[in-house]
């Protein structure tokens, strides 16, 4: 739960590969402002970063490219292909992926935004469901999701699948969310989901902004 009284902190996030995206567009759309962890987590391994310091002190120089800045690829490979390595990695980043989303939720807040969206594949792993009032989960079929992440990074099968096998399972999305929008490919009932949830949010938010009534 979040301690910003004056703000509302939304949670997005969802298998890989579910369509985050297509719902964080109706909700940036709808007045909240969005704060994509992908490219906080790209900000904080930047090149010269201490995150990224450590990380090539566990995982060696292989993961560094010759121009100093991160190896993706060479990292995704190791991370991907064994659990525990995965699990340092995250211990690694997430306190820097979390600091720096708080800073900038923070910065909204003072800016006089109400409403924010925390678009987050990494929610629960990383604990920024501490920072959110409300979590949505978007989810999908496998074979969908498979497709949609082949063609979305140009992987292979088997390193589609290994990155779908990472993260929790679809009961786990449901039993730990407020609402649940699946995205099988029907783009115009997405829209008019994600719009409804967006608008209840904000009612919301409002009725607990407006004062009792005494009669």
């Amino acid at each position: 739960m979040n301690t910003l009284s004056d703000v509302m902190v939304v949670g997005l996030t969802g298998q890989t590969g579910a369509g985050k995206s297509t719902v964080s567009k109706v909700f940036s759309a709808n007045g909240f402002s969005v704060i994509n962890a992908d490219l906080v987590a790209r900000k904080v391994v930047e090149k010269g970063t201490s995150c990224l310091d450590e990380i090539a002190d566990f995982f060696g120089s292989s993961i560094i490219s010759e121009d100093g800045t991160l190896n993706r690829k060479a990292l995704a490979a190791i991370v991907f292909s064994d659990k525990a390595k995965l699990e340092t990695l995250n211990t690694i980043i997430y306190p820097y992926i979390t600091g720096e989303i708080l800073r900038q939720i923070r910065s909204f807040a003072s800016n006089g935004e109400k409403f924010i969206l925390l678009d987050a594949p990494t929610l629960f792993e990383s604990r920024a469901d501490d920072f959110c009032e409300i979590i949505i989960s978007v989810l999908a079929d496998a074979d969908i999701r498979e497709k949609r992440i082949i063609s979305r990074d140009s992987l292979t099968q088997d390193e589609a699948r290994k990155r779908m096998n990472s993260q929790y399972d679809e009961d786990f999305f449901i039993s730990h969310s407020d609402y649940i929008i699946h995205n099988n490919g029907e783009l115009d009932a997405v829209n008019e989901i994600s719009k409804e949830v967006s608008d209840r949010i904000k009612d919301l938010f409002f009725s607990k902004q407006s004062p009792a009534v005494t009669v």
